[in-house]
């Protein structure tokens, strides 16, 4: 796995939902990696770029990510 940005990371992550998950667990390691190389404790996500962008979809998305060991929150 190559070392990505967190910024690629996240784009990846939008991709894979867009995607239907594909290869979403992972794109979430890679997004794990490197929010610890780059010393993040929460990825952030625009809730426009998901596919479900509904407080249900994001409540998904948080607990399936907390299960992986990423905290997610929302931009505004």
């Amino acid at each position: 796995m190559s070392d990505l940005t967190l910024s690629q990371a996240i784009d990846n992550i939008y991709t894979s939902i867009n995607n239907d998950n594909e290869d979403i667990d992972s794109h979430i390691a890679a997004l794990k990696a490197a929010m610890a190389r780059e010393g993040v404790k929460e990825a952030v996500f625009e809730p426009a770029k998901l596919a479900q962008s509904n407080r249900q979809g994001r409540k998904i998305m948080q607990s399936y990510f907390k299960k992986k060991g990423v905290a997610v929150a929302f931009s505004v």
